[in-house]
């Protein structure tokens, strides 16, 4: 009888482990749901609008930026394997940083931090250092963008909402 418990102990614990979600999981789902359009103000309180859109069969989440002076960067978000979500920005600055990703425990806000980059030159303009995206309702969500660039550090502030709530 001790045996079948252990046994029965041991098929739940499994079973529960192959139906629980990683941390990366459920960030990437977060990004997810923000999927469409969205539209806000810079730090500046220059107008911008960000898209996202499922890509790849669903592997890949695409956001474009549109509205910071003529630079349109596009950043691809995705997992790679079950534990690790990462981001790569295909920059204004002519480079591509990665990043990984670290959510707080309440899953509302995903901070991808550098990882390494393409085309990174030490005496180049800079790279994104660090995104932090703030999943406040539905509708509402912010992004706050680090660049680092030699001797400095400059931060750009995102607050945005899904565009047809923007107009109302």
């Amino acid at each position: 009888m001790k045996s079948i418990r252990i046994a029965l102990s041991i098929l739940a614990f499994t079973a529960t482990a192959a139906f629980a979600q990683s941390a990366a999981q459920k960030s990437f789902d977060q990004l997810k749901s923000l999927s469409g359009s969205w539209e806000g103000k810079t730090s500046q309180g220059k107008p911008l609008n960000v898209s996202f859109r499922d890509t790849a069969g669903g592997s890949a989440l695409m956001s474009e930026i549109h509205g910071i002076d003529r630079e349109n960067m596009i950043t691809m978000f995705h997992l790679d394997g079950p534990d690790r979500l990462l981001m790569t920005h295909y920059c204004g600055a002519g480079n591509q940083p990665r990043m990984t990703a670290s959510s707080s425990p309440d899953g509302k806000t995903i901070t991808f931090d550098f990882l390494d980059a393409t085309n990174l030159s030490p005496s180049g303009p800079g790279h994104m250092q660090r995104l932090v995206i703030t999943i406040l309702d539905p509708n509402h969500h912010t992004e706050d963008w680090t660049f680092q660039a030699p001797g400095k550090e400059m931060k750009q502030f995102f607050d945005l909402k899904r565009s047809e709530l923007a107009q109302k």
